[in-house]
């Protein structure tokens, strides 16, 4: 059934591609400078001025706790929008290049494998086939969840679990 299918957009991100609720994409933009803030995530690169509109802008990437990666031509801001309860809210997510859009019937979204509590699965809404890869599809809910982008303490804790695994990985 046609009605049924649902569109992502998807995008690269060290290596795995990605897919995000087309619905929520509000723009594309190449990469441009931003306007940094104090006491922030590390992920959190700083805020635009769209239009009149204050936008923070995540990397993807730090987010996902990958090593940071310079950005260039190919680097591209993701602007999504999506609405939450009363308000709007309005992130934009810097990856390292879009890819496509693909068309998913909702019985060919696999849930995502249970990983342990090692990895944290909350951003995944399943897994995808397309043209024989494997496209991981996000949850924008908890992707762009106010309380978790913009939580410092989050923050040292994933930093803090970081360090104590490359402690772990050295010990061994």
């Amino acid at each position: 059934m046609i009605d049924s299918e649902q569109e992502y957009l998807t995008f690269m991100l060290q290596g795995e591609e990605y897919g995000i609720d087309i619905l929520c994409v509000q723009e594309i933009r190449v990469w441009s400078s931003v306007t940094e803030l104090p006491n922030k995530p590390s992920y959190l690169k700083g805020v635009i001025n769209l239009r009149g509109v204050i936008i923070p802008i995540i990397d993807l990437r730090l987010r996902f706790g990958h090593q940071p990666l310079d950005y260039d031509d190919q680097t591209v801001t993701v602007i999504l929008r999506q609405q939450k309860e009363n308000r709007t809210m309005v992130v934009g997510l810097v990856v390292d290049a879009v890819s496509e859009v693909y068309k998913f019937e909702p019985q060919s979204i696999r849930p995502a494998p249970a990983f342990g509590s090692q990895i944290d699965s909350c951003f995944l809404k399943g897994l995808a086939t397309a043209e024989d890869k494997l496209i991981i599809l996000l949850d924008s809910d908890t992707l762009l969840s106010e309380d978790d982008l913009y939580s410092i303490e989050q923050q040292k804790n994933t930093e803090h679990e970081s360090n104590d695994a490359e402690d772990n990985m050295i010990a061994s």
